[in-house]
């Protein structure tokens, strides 16, 4: 039986998202072996470089690149923390100078619970929940 169309199954479609998986979340490449790596976009393809899934309220866009940098460098195991513990686990994570001098000018007696307390101690925007 003949359906005529030329979409894939389930099965491709599965083994074709869990291949991009990283690609799509991590925003770069996360093979070990080069050959493994997805093809890039084709020039005739549009390549974008905007935030998936939007800005949220409350925040600009820099905001919340910043903030993911930010974050990146601290992981959850320092929450909660005070500023010198912040500190020292973005140095260990092998900060750039630039986010431990924004670590370096947080409140030394505050705790923070969160990167979103830490990112408000530096001045930033609080995300708006609705």
């Amino acid at each position: 039986m003949e359906r005529g169309s030329t979409k894939h199954g389930r099965q491709l479609d599965e083994a074709l998202k869990h291949e991009t998986a990283g690609l799509v979340s991590g925003g770069h490449a996360t093979h070990a072996e080069e050959w493994r790596d997805p093809e890039p976009a084709g020039e005739d393809q549009a390549v974008t470089t905007a935030l998936v899934g939007g800005t949220p309220a409350g925040l600009a866009p820099e905001e919340v690149e910043a903030r993911s940098e930010l974050a990146r460098y601290l992981g959850l195991a320092c929450f909660p923390g005070t500023a010198m513990l912040l500190l020292e686990a973005a140095a260990s994570n092998s900060a750039p100078e630039t986010i431990l001098n924004q670590l370096r000018t947080l409140p030394t007696d505050a705790e923070f619970e969160n990167v979103a307390e830490v990112w408000q101690g530096l001045g930033g925007g609080l995300e708006e929940r609705t």
